[in-house]
């Protein structure tokens, strides 16, 4: 880790030297995320680097003077803060930058949002390491998923206002205190959702939702392995498998973890760290399972497979084992490689059961991410489903927030906060409150010492 900065040291902002062009619209394609803790999430269309957004709008122009003709006002600037990738490798290429650019001029279908949360998923891990392939290269603003408030609407904009706080997605540029994105990527929130939920909701339970109920049809009675239960992904399908009567969850996470996914729903939690997770499942149920959801790849996809009961499936999402470090490490993709799944048809029909793959950044069918976006609002609603949020950090520790993710501390999702953080006194450590009371307590030492000394003289 030679190098790199401080995990715990916090960003100040760097003013961008080169100034924005206006951004383009974002485009429809959708992309990808997981972070919950999964690498092959990903949030539909990217989202256009978005327009700057100062702490408060521009000030009016000055008024000419009466007998003078009125020249035509001059818009100044927007400014605003954004976490920019300046380049692959640790936790030092992502920068806290700000951003100046024209007043941006909406096209037709799209809004303007001010965004008041976002969401981190374990593609930015990726992402960071050069391992995403949908992210445009360096220097981008990354972020795939926010919620906010809009604050203008283009042409032909109908079912959206300003004032309206929704839901927003976008390939990348999500990062970013002002973003501009296509009116059909945003979602009217539900007034008792926190922006923080908001955040939280789309890539992850979106990418749960569909693996669950559009590729494995689960029915009652079934029994699913969710591996890294305690993610962002891994939570989202325990809680939709809620919404099915008696369905059985297997969930792998650290033993400081269980209490938490056991209370979420999970049924048998695993320690992975400690015991076969495989020998584990076959104890309780021999058979093994109906479906399993694999972030990992590699060896684990061949164990997934094999706990498959005859007509089970397993959904590959992602390849978190390839992610070992800060950096890209080749030796751990090497291997994820060499340990994959591999299978002829025969062995495939003779087995009776269903290998698939998914990744919501390919996926360009609206309709079905409008009707995924309904269903899960109104599962919202009803109480059936809630994102945990596990922290928030505001954008001067991003570097916090992605090391808690990457060394999967994380119980829920991590959300990044645009808005600065306020100037507070640093808390002490316990230590340092340890030698200040020494350091005081010689000094009163001394201090009786000296007074002492001076009444005998």
């Amino acid at each position: 880790m030679s190098g790199e900065e401080d995990p715990t040291q916090q960003q100040q902002p760097e003013q961008e030297k080169k100034p924005d062009e206006p951004p383009s619209a974002a485009s429809d394609a959708p992309q990808q995320e997981s972070g919950s803790s999964n690498p092959a999430i990903e949030p539909p269309a990217a989202a256009a680097e978005p327009p700057a957004a100062a702490a408060e709008p521009p000030a009016a122009a000055a008024e000419p003077p009466a007998a003078a003709a009125a020249p035509a006002a001059e818009e100044k600037p927007l400014s605003f803060r954004a976490l920019v990738l300046t380049g692959h490798g640790g936790y030092d290429k992502v920068k806290l930058q700000v951003k100046t650019m024209a007043k941006p001029k909406l096209k037709a279908g799209e809004v303007l949002v001010r965004v008041k949360a976002c969401g981190l998923n374990f593609a930015e891990l990726l992402g960071r390491q050069g391992l995403y392939e949908l992210l445009p290269s360096p220097p981008v603003t990354m972020g795939m998923e926010g919620s906010g408030v809009i604050e203008a609407v283009g042409e032909d904009v109908n079912d959206r206002k300003v004032g309206d706080r929704v839901i927003a997605l976008a390939r990348s540029g999500m990062w970013q205190e002002v973003v501009v994105v296509n009116a059909d990527r945003t979602f009217l929130m539900p007034e008792e959702m926190s922006f923080e939920e908001g955040a939280a909701l789309t890539i992850n339970y979106m990418t749960a939702y569909m693996m669950l109920f559009e590729m494995a049809n689960l029915r009652p009675g079934k029994s699913v392995l969710i591996h890294m239960a305690a993610g962002g992904v891994g939570i989202a399908a325990t809680q939709l498998c809620q919404t099915v009567q008696d369905v059985t969850v297997f969930g792998t996470a650290s033993a400081s973890k269980h209490e938490t996914i056991t209370q979420g729903g999970v049924t048998h939690p695993i320690d992975y760290r400690t015991k076969d997770y495989v020998e584990e499942i076959r104890k309780i149920s021999p058979k093994g399972v109906d479906i399993v959801l694999d972030p990992l790849g590699g060896s684990d996809t061949q164990k997934g497979y094999s706990l498959l009961k005859p007509l089970g499936m397993i959904i590959v999402f992602g390849a978190a084992n390839c992610v070992t470090g800060q950096r890209k490490n080749l030796l751990a993709m090497a291997k994820t490689w060499y340990n994959q799944l591999s299978l002829n048809t025969m062995k495939l029909m003779q087995s009776n059961k269903a290998v698939s793959g998914f990744h919501l950044g390919y996926i360009t069918d609206e309709q079905l991410f409008g009707r995924t976006m309904s269903t899960l609002l109104e599962l919202y609603k009803q109480g059936k489903i809630k994102p945990r949020i596990d922290s928030s950090y505001h954008f001067e520790e991003v570097t916090e927030a992605m090391k808690r993710m990457h060394e999967r501390q994380n119980i829920g999702k991590v959300i990044l906060l645009p808005e600065p953080k306020k100037e507070e006194e640093k808390p002490k450590s316990n230590a340092e409150a340890g030698e200040n009371v020494e350091k005081n307590d010689a000094a009163i030492s001394e201090k009786k010492e000296e007074e002492v000394k001076a009444e005998k003289d």
